[in-house]
């Protein structure tokens, strides 16, 4: 090419490239020219073709294959639809709180069960002694083998001790329907939501394409005593979830 391409930089580059994402032209799915391809176009470098390509990594547009070239990221989301998954109609009855959810759900890969020492803040939360003894659950949730969402639990040991609660399959209803057993029924959620980049063992667990954040929710679950009961940290791939909210304009 001319004097005209040789200026081109990455970021021209990466502009046309999302315009053509955006406009539909380069569909969910379709392979996104390689750095061979935007040297030969552009009449670049290497590294200029290699900048542009990661600036769409880095949005989230696009992803790397081993092997195969890079895609257009394809977004089938997995709607999560609050506070309908946290009712008693839905537990209360036997069911899990996916079943609430919409659309594709994920399945449980493993879950691990321990008792240890709370961590400070969740010690906080629950109105215990830093150092109290907790069981925790901890989770993996997985579309077609892809894992979407991690989750850890956490219970005051002394009052979920002999319970369903400490071993991996709680039965029908789930943990809310064990703590309601017990007589500590769940009544009232409290959900704090922040969006951030992933830790390291977060990114190789969620197997995260560069550039994708995660969603941190982090739950707490009260009695009608208002006793909390439980904190949940879940750390949602944002790539796979949307998050639904219904709200009654009155109440």
């Amino acid at each position: 090419m001319g004097d005209a391409s040789a200026r081109v930089g990455y970021r021209e580059i990466a502009d046309e490239l999302r315009q053509e994402i955006d406009s539909g032209q380069l569909k969910p799915g379709a392979k996104v020219p390689g750095e061979n391809d935007l040297m030969a176009k552009y009449g670049v470098e290497q590294p200029t073709a290699r900048r542009a390509l990661d600036v769409l990594k880095n949005e989230g547009l696009v992803v790397a294959k081993r092997g195969s070239g890079t895609f257009v990221r394809e977004f089938r989301p997995i709607r999560r639809v609050s506070p309908d998954r946290l009712k008693t109609v839905v537990w209360g009855a036997g069911r899990s709180i996916w079943s609430a959810d919409l659309g594709i759900r994920p399945l449980d890969q493993g879950t691990e069960v321990v008792t240890e020492a709370a961590p400070a803040i969740v010690a906080h939360v629950l109105e215990l002694d830093e150092g109290t003894e907790v069981v925790v659950r901890r989770r993996r949730f997985a579309v077609e083998d892809k894992p979407v969402q991690l989750a850890t639990s956490y219970y005051p040991a002394h009052l979920v001790e002999g319970s369903l609660i400490t071993q991996p399959n709680t039965g029908e209803g789930g943990s809310y329907a064990r703590l309601a057993e017990l007589g500590y029924k769940p009544v009232r959620f409290r959900e704090e939501l922040r969006t951030r980049m992933p830790r390291e063992h977060e990114r190789q667990t969620l197997e995260l394409a560069q550039g994708t954040p995660v969603i941190e929710i982090v739950r707490t679950a009260y009695t009608a005593e208002d006793l909390p009961i439980e904190v949940n940290l879940m750390v949602l791939d944002s790539a796979s979830y949307v998050l639904e909210y219904k709200f009654a304009a009155e109440g």
